[in-house]
């Protein structure tokens, strides 16, 4: 597929919806759903002003640490657990049940225990996000190939190389998989923690368009948001491709097979 194709295809839905949302809008004002000429206007006004300081870098920052924290935290423990059958049926029941428990019901404990800071906005991300990361983790270590698991322990490979040259690689598909899906979940709670006892972030501004019926400024966050999510979107996919290279060229290589 050709670059230019794939441009295409990228921004042919947008445009498609745009329109769309066009044609709803001209034949008459809606005061909840405002014209797109409207909403970008607007954007530009409320998120490329001074608060693209005071409001949206805050909430990227701790979306992006909270993210490193979870591949740091998901993937080590991931390691570790993945890598001892006692300790997978010792944790697994543990586990389960903390997963179950949704981090945002966890956010007025939060408020209590760390207080009204990035500590608290950052722990709730964290708390979110670290699952599918470690989860998808210990199944990739847990799937590694018994052959190559075999030679490499018949080649007394331990230790660091070890984990850089055989663990890692085959478990980074699933690895990377738990990072993907953490993006989302993170993007989410980033919002939601700065809608309680906040006093800046994305998610704070949203709630103070809303309670202030300013459908306009409202949308264009909700917008922001989009485009914050297609960037890391973008950003991972290139990151992924850099790191699983081997991993695609095998699959393009067993389909043209």
């Amino acid at each position: 597929m050709s670059a230019l194709r794939r441009v295409l295809m990228w921004i042919g839905l947008p445009v498609i919806l745009i329109a769309l949302w066009w044609a709803f809008t001209r034949q008459g004002a809606n005061f909840f759903v405002p014209t797109p000429e409207r909403v970008a206007e607007k954007f530009v006004e409320t998120w490329l002003s001074s608060n693209l300081w005071t409001d949206v870098w805050p909430s990227v920052w701790r979306l992006l640490v909270s993210l490193a924290i979870s591949i740091v935290v998901g993937v080590t423990f991931g390691i570790l657990i993945g890598l001892s059958r006692n300790a997978r049926w010792l944790l697994e029941p543990l586990l389960e049940f903390l997963r179950a428990i949704p981090s945002t019901i966890l956010i007025p404990v939060l408020l209590l225990v760390i207080g009204i800071n990035n500590g608290m906005k950052i722990t709730v991300i964290v708390l979110g996000c670290v699952w599918p990361i470690l989860l998808n983790t210990i199944t990739g270590v847990r799937s590694m190939d018994e052959v190559q698991t075999s030679t490499v322990r018949v080649y007394g490979i331990n230790g660091l190389d070890r984990l850089r040259y055989f663990i890692l690689p085959s478990a980074a598909p699933q690895m990377l998989t738990g990072i993907r899906q953490s993006l989302a979940v993170g993007l989410i709670l980033m919002v939601v923690s700065e809608m309680f006892a906040a006093q800046e972030g994305i998610g704070y501004q949203i709630i103070n368009f809303q309670n202030r019926v300013a459908i306009p400024e409202m949308w264009s966050g909700i917008l922001l948001l989009g485009i914050i999510g297609v960037l890391l979107a973008v950003a991972f996919q290139l990151i992924q491709k850099r790191i699983l290279h081997w991993y695609f060229g095998l699959k393009e290589h067993s389909n043209d097979g």
